[in-house]
């Protein structure tokens, strides 16, 4: 949806692909033309490369927008749509094969001067892992080689517990990626999750938007994020943008992409990835910095330069709330179903990115995600009462959803206070009314 409506915006066709799960979805009725590329398993359809590459030949495409998921990051994807003479709307395969393997990623990021978490150098095997281990200290996390978003990761807190994690970390992310490969890094304690969107041209421009707080997390994956974050001064934001621009031309670096970071106790920035795609919480930056990332990812991939380059001007403060179909007091347990109704809220200030209308049915075949709830305005206790408000105004039944944690979360002394770790979830489990089970 938010690729076909830039699409529209710029008087380009937009061609969807489905799988027969997906085949009432509002994208299918959005774009120009659809094609079906398989049944509901994304094996079978969604991370087929030849079904995508075929759907675009077919339909006489000029180019592939990877979306957020899926085979966004996989160099083989885009070096197909290169063989077929397709333009890949993201980095060259190159580039995503180098940061992609986490070894030759160190690499870069330290010759650049790009702070590291301790770990080790690239995949390890179990008896690898061991050493590394017992190298860097108690806890580790193991994390997938080959993807990220939470899948084929697991926090490690000592020796006998290690073969056990290994083995479910390394078939979640088989499952996830296809590749069940892991490695492992020091896990940080009582830390903080930020990232620094960035755009870049071929000619070698590089443009930096600026950090987004991503630490309200469950099962390493995102559930608030914010811009700017409370925890960086503006010394270290201006430090750490500069450390990914050195980054991004170094590796030669086009179009969008996300550096990750985390702040240990003492503020210090740790580099653990990059996501050589757009991101799922692009919004956020788009709101401070009133620049269209998707748009300009268009335009960068037809061969087009950024107006400007260095550190984009900001302004306001922007928060996103991811809306789930899932139940907070049953550990976030899945909840599919049919959203027998669905009204998003309106006023200033407030942006709601959704597939889903009245009627949907949220599959159990893919990620949970109902809606974005984003919201901008002059500061951030601002931001802070309008998300509130915003999130009061939104009605959604039929199924469970994290609506009313996330007011909970919103509402928290911690969170107003900007005083949260990726933990906080967890540590304030019995203090959120929608976190406790019934």
């Amino acid at each position: 949806m938010r690729a076909i409506r830039a699409l529209h915006e710029l008087g380009v066709e937009a061609v969807a692909v489905y799988s027969t799960a997906d085949a009432d979805a509002l994208h299918v009725h959005l774009a120009d033309h659809a094609v079906c590329i398989g049944p509901p398993s994304a094996a079978d359809s969604y991370l087929r490369i030849p079904n995508v590459v075929a759907a675009a030949a077919t339909t006489r495409c000029d180019a592939v927008h990877p979306g957020y998921g899926f085979l966004a990051e996989n160099p083989a994807f885009a070096r197909a749509c290169a063989d077929n003479d397709l333009v890949f709307v993201g980095p060259p395969p190159d580039v995503m094969e180098k940061l992609g393997d986490k070894a030759r990623a160190k690499v870069e990021m330290r010759a650049a001067g790009v702070p590291l978490v301790p770990g080790s150098d690239g995949p390890v095997s179990l008896e690898g892992a061991r050493i590394v281990a017992s190298e860097v200290g108690y806890p580790v996390l193991l994390k997938a080689a080959a993807g990220g978003g939470g899948k084929g990761m697991r926090l490690v807190a000592s020796p006998e517990a290690l073969a056990a994690a290994y083995s479910a970390a390394s078939a979640e992310a088989e499952a996830a990626f296809g590749d069940g490969s892991l490695y492992l890094e020091r896990a940080i304690e009582r830390a903080r999750h930020v990232e620094v969107q960035v755009l870049c041209d071929g000619a070698g421009g590089v443009l930096t938007l600026g950090e987004r707080e991503c630490s309200i997390q469950r099962r390493h994956q995102k559930l608030v994020e914010e811009s700017p974050s409370p925890a960086l001064s503006e010394a270290a934001r201006v430090e750490l943008e500069e450390a990914v621009e050195r980054a991004c031309r170094r590796v030669g670096y086009v179009n969008a992409g996300t550096f990750e970071f985390l702040l240990g106790r003492d503020g210090s920035p740790c580099f653990i990835e990059v996501n050589c795609r757009l991101q799922v919480e692009h919004p956020v930056s788009e709101l401070v910095t009133g620049i269209d990332l998707v748009r300009e990812q268009i335009r960068v991939a037809w061969g087009g330069t950024l107006e400007t380059t260095g550190r984009a001007a900001r302004r306001g403060h922007a928060i996103e709330v991811r809306i789930n179909a899932e139940d907070p007091a049953r550990e976030f347990a899945p909840a599919p179903g049919q959203v027998t109704h669905f009204r998003p809220p309106l006023g200033p200030g407030v942006r709601v990115d959704t597939a889903v209308v009245e009627g949907d049915v949220i599959s159990p075949y893919y990620d949970s995600l109902i809606a974005k709830l984003i919201v901008h305005d002059s500061s951030r206790s601002a931001a802070i009462a309008r998300a509130v408000r915003a999130l009061e105004e939104l009605e959604i039944e039929g199924v469970p959803t994290t609506r009313e944690l996330a007011i909970d979360v919103l509402r928290s002394a911690g969170f107003a206070a900007g005083d949260y770790t990726t933990g906080y979830l967890v540590e304030m489990q019995h203090m959120l009314p929608s976190l406790k089970a019934p």
